[in-house]
């Protein structure tokens, strides 16, 4: 019986707060409706009354107050107080009598003159006092009757509403909710079925209908899950087998690629140094030329001089030595002389440049040098490469600017620069101009080397300075000297270079820090 009258779950305690709540609303209008009605019906009472009182009393009063019999004028007055409601009566004439009835200490809330007449002659005035005292009384009796009355339909009402509600869903409910917290994996083939219902299904039958459906399907659906995680688990395992037979593959093929890469390393390495060596190579085999030239002067004014001195000494020995023939032989010998001098000053001055940049070529340290003199070193050594051509050589740079650099990458920088525009920018001609212009702004010194050659053409336009990267392959380029520089000016020295696109010729921009001295 307690379970059939439960109202602690939450969905019978809200039915019973919301039938509650209406049925109190209902009732208190339907209350406050009837009150209002038996109000008004007693107040249209009471006005018949007043009429009753001007149809009836008055032509009794009238002949009594005429006659002056005051007996009977009183028994018509207590009549009239006698009535409901009716408080208090007043009557009066023109001769200062007056005479009056009733409770004189209460409220009144209505009252009424009526003219008393006698053969078309006033004789007096009839004031009668009401209030609503008995119709308020009345009022709170009929109020506490149909209270006690609504509370006791509500009560019943309740009890029966929430009888029903448990008999034909809340206990259906309790069942399919005791169906749900026990459902599991382990009982997919119990069904859920609800006692005592009717032939024709509502919609706890389609609820129970679709969590049998649901149940079926799941069921289902666990046997397909079940079959394919058999077949992921064989997958898993030969796909482990597959991982491992591949990982060792792939650290055998990154084995083998480290291998490559260092071979690759190593080689680019080898062709890097062979390159700086070739160029190092051809620097020597252009100042060994230019020097060669004036000491085989040198030899050859040594060869005549020796022979002039053996014809002198022959003349003095002879004794046919003549002034003129002395002046003349000194004159040839004061001219050998100075042809020896300024040969051998040419050698020096080639020796002692190609002896700067040799030297620096396999330096590291950061130095303090001139900029000016260095790189007229450079160009002056780098000349002899090209001696056969006409090229025009442009040098604007500070003869005051000193900094501290790394020397070497400079002379490895302009070499490469004037070995591309030889050997690409002025191919198959024998003018050009190079121009070689050095400034410094904001603590960065900018190189500009720009040449009137030919250009770089457009199919390694965009990756000039990728390694072994060239248009001369199979002649002897190797496409590392553009690279080369690259990795000086980034790596070493610690600053960008850009490649320019320029109407004719090309045109490279070198910007790095500066460390003055």
């Amino acid at each position: 019986m307690m379970n059939a009258f439960n109202i602690l779950n939450k969905l019978s305690r809200r039915l019973l707060s919301y039938i509650l709540l209406c049925s109190i609303f209902f009732s208190i209008c339907s209350t406050l409706i009837q009150l209002y009605n038996s109000f008004q019906n007693d107040l249209r009472l009471l006005d018949q009354r007043f009429d009753n009182i001007e149809q009836s009393y008055i032509p009794s009063i009238a002949t009594s107050l005429w006659d002056f019999n005051e007996p009977l004028l009183a028994v018509q007055l207590q009549g009239i107080v006698d009535l409901p409601d009716v408080r208090l009566v007043k009557i009066s004439n023109d001769f200062d009598y007056q005479r009056q009835l009733g409770q004189t200490d209460v409220s009144v809330e209505k009252f009424v003159e009526y003219p008393i007449t006698y053969s078309d002659n006033v004789v007096g005035k009839l004031t009668v006092y009401a209030n609503y005292q008995d119709i308020y009384q009345k009022l709170y009796q009929q109020a506490g009757f149909i209270l006690l009355s609504e509370s006791i339909k509500i009560f019943l009402l309740t009890f029966f509403i929430i009888f029903i509600v448990n008999q034909l869903i809340t206990r259906h409910l309790f069942l399919i909710t005791k169906y749900a917290q026990q459902f599991g994996s382990d009982n997919l083939e119990q069904e859920l079925t609800l006692s005592n219902r009717y032939k024709t299904k509502d919609e706890l039958d389609d609820l129970v209908d679709a969590i049998n459906i649901m149940r079926r399907n799941l069921n289902s659906e666990i046997s397909k899950l079940e079959d394919a995680e058999n077949a992921l688990l064989a997958l898993n395992g030969e796909l482990e087998v597959k991982v491992h037979d591949r990982t060792a593959m792939l650290a055998k093929s990154n084995n083998q690629l480290q291998q490559s890469f260092d071979d690759l390393t190593l080689a680019k390495d080898k062709i890097v140094q062979s390159e700086k060596m070739a160029s190092l190579g051809q620097l020597v085999a252009g100042v060994a030329h230019e020097v060669n030239t004036p000491l085989g002067i040198c030899v050859t004014s040594i060869s005549a001089l020796k022979e002039h001195v053996d014809s002198l000494q022959a003349a003095i020995s002879n004794e046919k030595l003549t002034k003129s023939f002395l002046v003349s032989k000194l004159n040839l010998l004061t001219e050998y002389e100075q042809i020896i001098e300024r040969s051998l000053i040419k050698s020096v001055d080639l020796i002692q440049s190609f002896k700067s940049v040799a030297v620096e070529q396999h330096t590291d340290p950061e130095v303090d040098i001139n900029l000016a003199n260095h790189v007229n070193n450079v160009v002056n050594t780098v000349k002899t490469m090209f001696k056969t051509k006409n090229y025009k050589i442009n040098i604007e740079v500070d003869e005051e600017l000193s900094l501290v650099t790394y020397p070497s990458a400079w002379n490895q920088i302009l070499t490469n620069f004037m070995v591309n525009s030889h050997v690409h920018g002025f191919e198959n001609t024998r003018e050009g101009e190079i121009s070689i212009r050095f400034t410094q702004e904001d603590g960065y010194l900018t190189l500009l080397y720009q040449d009137n050659g030919k250009g770089i053409s457009d199919e390694v336009n965009n990756k000039v300075f990728e390694p072994f990267i060239t248009t001369k392959r199979g002649q002897g380029g190797s496409g590392l000297g553009l690279n080369i520089v690259f990795n000086l000016v980034d790596a070493k020295l610690g600053g960008t270079i850009e490649n320019i696109q320029v109407d004719k010729g090309a045109c490279f921009k070198v910007t790095v820090p500066m460390h003055n001295t």
